[in-house]
């Protein structure tokens, strides 16, 4: 239960930097405390994304991994974070991606900022 939540927590950490960073993915709430409550909803959304579609597609694409040298995997990652946003959108959580190429951005800086907290953040279960 507490790797769940650490990697929870990781993920709503670095959707929030993409946020931050980019204008193009966007978060609103009537407060603050609204903002942080849909973001740990939508980092749920992202995990489950991860866990369920990504491995397929990963699979599915393996060709492409192989001739791109794994350039892909950026093509994948935005395509998981462009998947979080319809389904926060069919959740009504107000979280959106606006674009492909601010997908592939967001995607890159999420992973970046995960694997960071990962590394930091404790992650065995007790």
């Amino acid at each position: 239960m507490k790797n769940f939540v650490v990697k929870t927590l990781a993920n709503a950490g670095a959707l929030g930097v993409a946020v931050w960073l980019l204008k193009n993915i966007t978060l609103t709430g009537s407060s603050k405390a609204r903002e942080a409550l849909t973001l740990i909803l939508v980092a749920l959304v992202f995990g489950v994304v991860n866990w369920l579609v990504k491995p397929v597609v990963k699979v599915l694409s393996f060709p492409l991994f192989i001739l791109t040298l794994g350039l892909i995997t950026l093509v994948v990652n935005a395509l998981m974070l462009l998947l979080t946003s319809w389904l926060a959108g069919q959740l009504s959580l107000k979280f959106h991606v606006h674009g492909f190429w601010t997908a592939v951005l967001g995607g890159l800086i999420v992973s970046i900022v995960a694997w960071a907290l990962h590394v930091v953040l404790p992650d065995e279960d007790d």
